[in-house]
């Protein structure tokens, strides 16, 4: 996936999940954060990230913010809808015979439902922006809607669907995702239950550039 109008800048500060102060050209902008979650470890004072101009005119806010440099370590993609749209475009050279977004699941709505033959597919994708020396680790907050999702893959494995959880490794350099259980024990529970039950573990690792987003690997 490719953004358009790439600006940068330096972080200020985050007054609420939504939205962030940016000096860009040395003015201070209120942008939007395409990233709910804490992400406390990237977004420090004084740090370098990288923004996309919004080509609505009607906006409040001029600019996402759609990555971050992060000290000792480099590029960090952070915008929490870019792994649905690569894992779609990664899904596309794997040969599936149909693919469906946003699939209804029991009680859920899964990511991707795929048909290859007469086999049916489902994949639920994380994306990872977490990194701890040199590990990729999911979440960075507590996730109960995480752990509802895996509980509905280990269900649907029962019933005949292969199943898959992929996480879109944000960074470059990590090949691994580990259940972030100091966070939220939970979800490494129901990740351990998901893999017994026969749910495969995806690691889609990326090509990270400040301008675009590529699974390489997976």
């Amino acid at each position: 996936m490719k953004y358009q109008h790439i600006v940068k800048g330096i972080f200020v500060d985050r007054p609420n999940r939504f939205i962030a102060h940016v000096l860009i050209d040395n003015k201070e902008e209120t942008v939007h954060v395409k990233n709910t979650g804490r992400c406390k470890e990237l977004l420090l004072p004084g740090v370098k990230v990288v923004l996309e101009e919004c080509s609505n005119p009607l906006r409040k806010t001029k600019y996402d913010l759609i990555a971050v440099y992060k000290e000792g370590f480099g590029l960090i993609n952070m915008d929490s809808q870019a792994p649905n749209k690569v894992a779609y475009e990664w899904l596309l050279t794997q040969n599936y015979d149909f693919i469906k977004p946003e699939y209804s699941f029991g009680n859920s709505r899964v990511d991707f439902y795929m048909e290859r033959g007469n086999q049916k597919y489902l994949m639920e994708v994380k994306g990872c922006t977490l990194e701890i020396n040199g590990i990729g680790y999911f979440p960075d907050a507590p996730t109960e809607r995480g752990v509802k999702h895996l509980r509905e893959l280990a269900a649907a494995v029962k019933i005949g669907y292969n199943c898959f959880i992929a996480f879109v490794i944000q960074m470059k350099g990590i090949t691994e995702v580990l259940p972030n259980i100091q966070t939220h024990a939970e979800f490494g529970k129901a990740l351990e239950a998901a893999v017994k039950a026969g749910v495969k573990v995806l690691f889609l690792q990326c090509d990270v550039k400040e301008d675009e987003l590529v699974v390489i690997n997976g």
